[in-house]
């Protein structure tokens, strides 16, 4: 946390003065509480004490001074505040090892069921596009505000429908570069791209050039790698994961990469990039936040003293 007027918290040093104050009162008048060597009188004519009761609309001025000075000195901190416009391509990859069963029910049934889930936690104003690869690239569906075209389009997600055989991550980022540039003709939106996919690049553009040309036009990528080593398709094939392309192309365009070897882990890994892509991080003033705690610790006190004592502190 950072402050516009730090000089301003020496105040805190008068309530600290208080503070003491307040202690070395208590004690002198405990000093000369008893007056009376007739302790039965004294029990009749003075009334019971308080106790601690009376130390806390004391207790609670004194936190709201404190409060109050600290929202003087004019704090700043560091908010997460939603962003106001951008797109955001959701690349999955449909290829025939996805069918692996080492994630139940399969790669891909659990990759549909998480994908449907950050779509809809995604800010309502957000352009959101499907594309879906295996040798080649499609998009499912261009990027769009309407959540129910874009769920529509996760169902439709099945192997073989983006064509031959093989993984084509690289035509994946470039196809969703193009769905972006879609949006905007004559500039680039601020976006993102989330491919997922469970193996290494087989097919189509080269990863290292399609990261290449998203980097220049300021478009990380978010990688997560599907799957577990032991994974194995329909006919004892082994299809293990291989995660060495998509951490690559994360690290070359500044996104972020994930490992997800579990339902559980997807879905984490997706509510990761969701943070980051819904949100953006600005430093902002928050002094309200310690005026309001400290008009409230006022009212406690004021509702204190009048309920045990019948007056204002």
């Amino acid at each position: 946390m950072t402050w516009l007027s730090p000089e301003r918290l020496w105040l805190l040093a008068a309530v600290a003065a208080l503070v003491a104050a307040y202690v070395v009162a208590q004690r002198r008048r405990s000093r000369y509480a008893v007056r009376f060597t007739n302790l039965k009188l004294l029990d009749r004519v003075a009334p019971k004490r308080p106790g601690w009761r009376r130390h806390v609309p004391a207790g609670l001025f004194l936190a709201m001074l404190g409060l109050l000075v600290v929202g003087f000195a004019r704090p700043q901190a560091e908010v997460q505040v939603p962003r106001e416009r951008a797109t955001v391509l959701v690349a999955v990859d449909v290829s025939r090892s996805m069918l692996a069963d080492d994630v139940a029910p399969d790669r891909l049934s659990a990759a549909k069921v998480a994908a449907r889930e950050f779509v809809a936690d995604l800010p309502e104003q957000f352009n959101v596009g499907l594309v879906g690869f295996a040798g080649a690239a499609s998009v499912f569906v261009p990027p769009v505000t309407d959540r129910q075209a874009v769920t529509a389009g996760i169902d439709r997600l099945a192997e073989g429908t983006a064509g031959q055989a093989g993984t084509a991550i690289g035509d994946a980022i470039a196809t969703s570069l193009d769905a972006i540039r879609s949006v905007d003709a004559e500039a680039v939106p601020p976006a993102r791209i989330v491919v997922l996919s469970d193996g290494a690049n087989t097919s189509g553009r080269d990863p290292e050039e399609a990261a290449r040309l998203a980097t220049e036009v300021g478009v990380p990528v978010d990688a997560i790698s599907f799957g577990t080593p032991s994974g194995m398709i329909q006919g004892g094939q082994a299809v293990p994961v291989d995660g060495q392309t998509l951490e690559a192309v994360a690290e070359a365009t500044g996104g972020n990469y994930f490992a997800a070897g579990s339902a559980d882990e997807l879905r984490a890994a997706y509510a990761d990039i969701g943070s980051s892509v819904g949100y953006e991080t600005e430093v902002q003033d928050v002094s309200a936040r310690f005026i309001g705690f400290g008009l409230v610790l006022a009212v406690l006190a004021a509702l204190a003293s009048l309920f045990w004592f019948a007056r204002l502190p």
